[in-house]
């Protein structure tokens, strides 16, 4: 077997941890797969005074099955999750504590964040102001935005390279990326990577909904909120996650005899380079770095299968994604399965990437391409195959497939992964 690719180390899959609006990995994929959305009605806070009612809220997530009480109250809910899903994804790989140990400086961490732990920052600042009390020590630390990373990298002995990336909503797949990187060019054989975000909170909905951003109503059918792609769109549904993934060089996970999931064949990364929040028309930065994964990953155009799309439900987004695949695939475009997880779990910003990423390789194990609900009613300017509301069974042809990210401040992030 060649271990490397153009004088590069070949990077595999082969563990996988995941908290989302619709549970843990296989739950999350199992009702993905049947169209069940995880979104409700907000219940962390109540939302009387907002008018967003709607969210895609983790369920009983309890940090102390993972964490001890005492270090988890010092802990931003972000680093929490991240933890917890680094230890499904290390224990999914067959890496023991004694492994890692050894290992320890071989292994590498890349694990991002937008808001990290805003809401502590947010408490410690008011309580500051409004009441003169004592600093927490804890208080300014806690909310860092890579201390999602310290904690995997101190939880799981990884000593080797770490770095933590916030680049909004690419974050989790430009992630993936530079944790493969560490692999790719030997400095490490194993890299915990993935992307985390979780401040449901008054504040947090108001800012984007200041942004006219999240979609409004749908308070009695929180389900029919999310529509990807579907014309009566107006707005995408705010949520939280954590997506993990442990890679490693193609020789490490044979020689110990691991399950390999998917191959990461290549990754692509761009800027638009135009507005904050404002997407150039033409999605000329989402094509360049779908384009550039392709080239990364020596693959034409035409041996894609599926696309698993950003897919936010916002008017702009959904309508230049569909304009930038249309750019790179040409006619093949039309040939292309794609689909949105954000019609079922919302958009759990950084953590998006890297949790549609575990989607997509779900898609090419089983086969099967979830759908996206709530498409209803046709967009002209959304015109490819969306696998509206009904999954669809691909019968072994799936052998290459994208995941898409495209991020605040023009960000753009696209993984490539095919089977071995």
């Amino acid at each position: 077997m060649d271990w490397t690719r153009d004088g590069f180390r070949r990077v595999v899959v082969t563990g996988m941890g995941a908290f989302t609006a619709l549970g843990t990995v296989q739950s999350m994929w199992d009702r993905l797969k049947e169209g069940i959305s995880g979104i409700h009605r907000i219940s962390t806070f109540e939302p009387k005074e907002l008018p967003i009612k709607v969210a895609g809220e983790i369920p009983d997530f309890e940090p102390t099955q993972y964490i001890d009480r005492k270090e988890a109250r010092r802990m931003a809910r972000s680093s929490q999750l991240a933890v917890a899903a680094a230890k499904m994804a290390v224990d999914d790989a067959g890496l023991t504590e004694e492994d890692t140990e050894a290992k320890s400086e071989r292994i590498g961490v890349a694990v991002g964040t937008g808001l990290g732990g805003y809401e502590i920052l947010a408490t410690q600042t008011h309580e500051f102001l409004s009441f003169k009390k004592r600093i927490n020590p804890f208080g300014l630390v806690s909310g860092l935005p890579n201390m999602p990373a310290h904690y995997v990298s101190r939880f799981h002995h990884a000593t080797g390279p770490i770095t933590a990336i916030s680049t909004a909503c690419a974050t989790g797949t430009q992630s993936i990326g530079a944790g493969a990187d560490m692999i790719r060019l030997n400095q490490a054989d194993v890299a915990i990577v993935g992307g985390v975000e979780s401040v449901i909170a008054d504040y947090a909905f108001s800012a984007f909904d200041a942004m006219t951003v999240l979609v409004r109503g749908y308070e009695d059918a929180p389900e029919k909120a999310s529509r990807p792609f579907d014309r009566e769109r107006n707005g995408f549904v705010y949520s939280e996650g954590v997506g993990i993934l442990v890679l490693e060089s193609l020789e490490s996970a044979v020689k110990r005899g691991a399950r390999i999931y998917a191959e990461l064949l290549g990754y692509g990364v761009s800027s638009d380079g135009i507005h904050v929040a404002a997407l150039d028309e033409e999605g000329k930065g989402p094509a360049r770095a779908m384009r550039w994964a392709l080239q990364s990953g020596h693959t034409n155009p035409d041996e894609v299968d599926y696309i698993n799309a950003h897919g936010t439900s916002t008017v702009a987004n959904d309508a230049v994604e569909t304009t930038a695949i249309k750019s790179v695939f040409g006619s093949h475009a039309y040939n292309l399965w794609v689909s949105s997880t954000k019609s079922m779990l919302g958009h759990a910003m950084a953590a998006s990437g890297a949790i549609e990423a575990i989607v997509a390789i779900k898609t090419l194990m089983d086969q099967v391409v979830h759908p996206t609900i709530n498409l209803l009613t046709p967009d002209p300017q959304c015109d490819l195959d969306y696998v509206p509301n009904t999954a669809r069974e691909a019968g072994g042809k799936l052998k290459r497939v994208l995941s898409n990210s495209f991020g605040l401040g023009g960000q753009n992030a696209t993984a490539l992964f095919g089977t071995i």
